[in-house]
């Protein structure tokens, strides 16, 4: 991978993380396009996403620190009860990671364009679920909620559903605030992405020797993510305000469709 294919792939990473059409669906997509080797190895996705996360931190430093002062005080408050649900929420994630990581890596390999293209597609019918179906929006966030949508963030693990559009959609389905489920979505994936990094950085995963990716690339994807992230992060919390998820449905409907024709027919 050069460090032009990783500058193209960490923008794609980046704007695609926050918007509800599919980071790891577009990933491969764009390295079939750049023909680069879209193994099974999933170091350069890792990076990146982590870079993403880092964006997140940035955006939502103010609340992440009222949130850490709040739990600290080892009471009950508000913001105790938000981390219990942010902890509950990341169960079904934290199973698929311990326990089918090696089935989850097999599904990035062969097939992996395909299964993208019709994942879009449903990304597309759950974006337009939250705008023909209306629910009465509560005031906040269960913690069945933050399981349902742990269970959904899980899911989304395959390429082409994304993570952010089945995460909101659902919130938004289960009758949740714009404003709150928006963070939330947002917030819930800090932990699970951190902590995949930091276990390919003691297991020495983005060392060029193991990951045959030039450091350069590393770096630059990196960079690339972050920059690209800060901007879409920030973009999508309006966008969700504004309920104007039906157009990226149209978009994850179109591009999975190309896709599938592109694969089958082409």
């Amino acid at each position: 991978m050069s460090w032009i294919e990783a500058l193209i792939l960490g923008l794609i990473q980046g704007l695609t993380e926050f918007l509800p059409i599919s980071s790891s669906g577009h990933l491969i997509i764009g390295k079939e396009l750049l023909g680069v080797n879209a193994d099974s190895d999933t170091t350069f996705e890792v990076l990146v996403h982590c870079a993403t996360v880092l964006s997140i931190i940035f955006v939502f430093w103010n609340d992440l620190l009222k949130l850490f002062q709040g739990f600290f005080k080892f009471r009950m408050n508000e913001e105790t009860k938000y981390v219990i649900k942010i902890g509950i929420s990341m169960i079904p994630v934290l199973i698929v990671g311990f326990f089918f990581k090696d089935e989850v890596e097999e599904i990035f390999g062969r097939g992996a364009v395909v299964l993208a293209g019709g994942m879009l597609l449903v990304t597309a019918c759950l974006l337009s679920l939250t705008y023909y179906v209306k629910f009465k929006q509560r005031r906040e966030i269960s913690y069945l909620d933050a399981f349902i949508i742990g269970v959904i963030q899980a899911v989304a693990v395959l390429p082409g559903l994304s993570r952010s559009g089945a995460t909101i959609s659902t919130g938004l389905l289960l009758g949740n605030k714009q404003n709150d489920i928006a963070r939330f979505s947002f917030l819930m994936v800090l932990i699970p992405i951190l902590g995949e990094t930091f276990l390919n950085v003691m297991k020495g995963g983005f060392a060029p020797e193991v990951s045959g990716i030039p450091m350069a690339s590393l770096i630059t994807g990196f960079f690339a993510a972050f920059i690209s992230g800060l901007f879409a992060c920030k973009a999508m919390i309006a966008i969700v305000k504004r309920s104007k998820l039906i157009y990226f449905a149209v978009y994850c409907a179109i591009v999975g469709a190309a896709v599938l024709i592109w694969q089958f027919f082409i």
